[in-house]
């Protein structure tokens, strides 16, 4: 007897796929994302500000980068069960494995920092003094956390982040010099300078930072994403770095198109001013609510990324979902790490400035840390069929090259005295 074909049977299948995406959804999306922090924010911002569209290009090819990165550390998670920590642990020598987890917590302790300033700066924009704002938000954060209530949490804090939505309306409305910025777009256009190989180190620290990386291959394990459910993961990862970055270069052309040209950012308020032609004086507001939203979600990934990578190095129980009794190393270096970040955000200075430099100082340890994740990744006895591919591997190769070559200038010319 011939088979017929019930009518709905492909709708079915592909709800049945839909639903399949829908159940993996979120790490690679919430780990990209998270980089639109408060120093991504405020990095991209100077940027616009202080180079107009020059930046864009560059940004091309850092997502092309990030997507790489990403998809490579979301691979390693979903076919090994195991985060960078432990496979780092497992595939190198005890004094690698310590100067890398070494380096991952300096990194992030900064972007901790980072983002109780972002979080003091959005504050005192709606009109609060940071050493009201700084203080609620480490004790709030700790106890969501430690209590369990960090999933929804977590979505309050997206949807806060939602605000950014406006940046596309507001570089759209403020009539930018769209041949310019395809122009750049398209072709290099640099500014020949040492400010302006600072800031692309700082874009690049910002975009590509290492606790995106330890972060989503762990919550790809802790989600039990495995090799079956990762293509539907592999879609989640890819595209939530390609929006992440398509958000981040709108943030630069509408800033360029409100203030670009005058200078490197000095204040929350200047950033804001970007918003206005989408929605007028309410700028601050949500430029305020955004960036607190995207702060807050930051301030608690930051941690936890360490907590997970350094716990599962030394092999102790490392989950969210664990009590503080349970873990607690894991909790306890959390703890510690929202101490030191709010401790250093309320000391006197200027937040922006702040924010800026720790952006800098992740993207000089960033190529040292992907360069763990690039063997780890090309090793067939780590992942076996599922390792890099030579195109793969090649693309890859010449994305941490260039990172590291710019790292490395940053470094020499600080040595020389020309930073």
């Amino acid at each position: 007897m011939t088979d017929i074909a019930l009518p709905g049977a492909k709708p079915r299948r592909w709800l049945k796929r839909a639903l399949g995406f829908l159940a993996v959804a979120g790490p690679g999306l919430i780990a990209a994302n998270a980089g639109n922090d408060a120093g991504g924010i405020i990095t991209y911002a100077s940027a616009g500000a202080q180079f107009a569209y020059r930046t864009l290009f560059l940004m091309v090819l850092v997502t092309v980068a990030l997507v790489v990165v990403q998809e490579m550390c979301a691979r390693l998670g979903a076919y090994t069960q195991k985060g960078l920590g432990g496979l780092i642990r497992e595939q190198f020598p005890l004094r690698a494995s310590v100067g890398a987890m070494s380096l991952l917590f300096v990194a992030n302790a900064g972007l901790t920092v980072s983002e109780f300033a972002g979080i003091g700066a959005s504050m005192e924009l709606l009109g609060v003094s940071r050493y009201i704002a700084v203080p609620i938000a480490l004790v709030a954060l700790w106890a969501i956390t430690i209590f369990g209530n960090y999933t929804k949490a977590e979505r309050v804090a997206i949807a806060l982040s939602l605000a950014f939505v406006a940046y596309p309306i507001a570089a759209l409305l403020a009539h930018p010099k769209w041949r310019t910025v395809g122009a750049d777009l398209a072709a290099p256009h640099f500014a020949h300078s040492t400010a302006f190989l600072v800031l692309t180190v700082a874009l690049i620290g910002t975009t590509i930072t290492p606790y995106m990386q330890f972060y989503v291959a762990s919550a790809v394990v802790d989600k039990g994403i495995g090799p079956k459910e990762y293509p539907a993961e592999r879609v989640d990862t890819v595209n939530g770095s390609i929006v992440s970055n398509v958000v981040s270069i709108f943030i630069i052309i509408a800033t360029a198109a409100a203030i670009g040209g005058t200078g490197a950012l000095e204040s929350a308020r200047q950033a804001a001013s970007a918003l206005e032609p989408a929605v007028g004086s309410s700028a601050p507001t949500l430029f305020g609510a955004g960036l607190l939203g995207a702060s807050l979600l930051a301030a608690a990934v930051v941690p936890l990324s360490s907590s997970y990578a350094i716990a599962e190095g030394l092999g102790v129980e490392r989950s969210v979902s664990d009590s503080f009794r349970r873990a607690p190393f894991f909790f306890g270096l959390f703890t510690l790490q929202l101490l030191v970040g709010a401790g250093v955000a309320l000391a006197p200075g200027n937040l922006i400035a702040l924010v800026v430099n720790m952006q800098v100082l992740n993207g000089l340890i960033t190529p040292a840390l992907l360069v763990f994740i690039l063997v780890l990744a090309n090793r067939r006895s780590v992942l076996g069929a599922a390792a890099n591919g030579p195109v793969f591997r090649a693309i890859a190769t010449v994305c941490v090259a260039a990172v590291g070559m710019l790292a490395l200038a940053v470094v020499l010319l600080r040595i020389l005295g020309r930073g």
